[in-house]
């Protein structure tokens, strides 16, 4: 294997896996960036993969190659769903956004893996027949090194979260809606004085947070787990969380820190072919993604600075 054609390996697998992790740690700097800490990511994430592929095994005749988009749409309305649960509890209950979103976590793969012994009559779904595969971009696959690199055999979703990670920057610092999203994040009295709808514009983060996080569990169950089981997504709400904290709760961060847990899940897959990393076991491999999760949050928890209100209940009559 010559140096271009590892590049372009290490590249494309890196996209693939980045790609859910990008539109779920922006979701998480939404809901959180209006003061709502949004831990179900997970959950989120579990149950936009479920009804993807519920809805890919089931309609996959009916719309051929446009399914899995239209996969995308199912996991975002589901997403939006359950996060509804979340602001719901955190928002009119003003329950403890820890324990709301842990507990999404803990109901929704017990609730999906129920949904698919009850449809399936078995643990796990089948394998879907349309998937997003790779896609090539046509001429600039064409350039040579650079097109075989970064546009040949490639993720055409890993572009398109790119495009919405700048597109959700854009929104969050230099539109009025995401001044007011800051703003009830930073000091919600301040922004009740000044006639923002707190509770409003609180949900609208969340739930942007569970439209990307379904999103972002429809796309690995279509484009990387094929199916869908109890551990089709094991950690990766987790890892989407720690990126967006690692990316200082902004979009471009969340994406950059993002790519970096996707590079480091997919040498898991692909290490085995690049030369060096193809003598690491296998097995630290797989851990290497949760390990290095776990580093960031000890080594930037503490020094990157929130929302002022994140986590923090709002109640109007104070």
């Amino acid at each position: 294997m010559n140096w271009v054609s590892m590049l372009s390996l290490i590249v494309s697998s890196t996209f693939v896996f980045s790609t859910p992790l990008i539109f779920t740690a922006i979701g998480g700097a939404f809901s959180e960036n209006g003061g709502i800490v949004n831990v179900g990511l997970e959950g989120i994430m579990v149950m936009g993969a479920f009804s993807s592929v519920v809805f890919n095994l089931t309609f996959a005749d009916t719309f051929g190659k446009a399914t899995p988009w239209l996969g995308l749409i199912v996991g975002a309305v589901v997403g939006i769903a359950i996060s509804l649960l979340h602001a719901m509890a955190t928002i009119n209950f003003r329950a403890d956004h820890i324990i709301s979103g842990t507990v999404i976590n803990l109901l929704a793969p017990a609730l999906s893996v129920f949904l698919v012994k009850a449809i399936y009559a078995k643990g796990q779904t089948d394998n879907i027949a349309q998937n997003f595969g790779y896609f090539s971009f046509p001429g600039l696959s064409k350039i040579p090194v650079i097109g075989q690199i970064f546009f040949k055999d490639t993720s055409l979703l890993a572009y398109i979260a790119i495009i919405v990670a700048i597109l959700a920057w854009w929104i969050l610092y230099k539109t009025r809606f995401g001044l007011h999203l800051r703003s009830v994040g930073e000091n919600p009295q301040a922004a009740d004085t000044l006639g923002l709808n707190v509770y409003r514009l609180r949900y609208s983060g969340v739930i942007i947070s569970g439209l990307l996080g379904g999103i972002g569990g429809a796309i690995f169950a279509q484009s990387i787990s094929g199916n869908f089981s109890a551990g089709t997504i094991v950690g990766q709400g987790y890892i989407s969380m720690a990126a967006m904290i690692f990316g200082k709760w902004n979009p471009i961060g969340a994406m950059g820190a993002a790519l970096f847990f996707g590079f480091a899940q997919s040498l898991s897959i692909i290490g085995g072919q690049l030369p060096g990393i193809a003598k690491i076991p296998a097995v630290y491999l797989q851990v290497a993604p949760y390990v290095l999760t776990i580093i960031v949050l000890v080594l930037f928890l503490g020094k990157a600075v929130m929302p002022k209100a994140d986590g923090t209940n709002y109640v109007k009559s104070k």
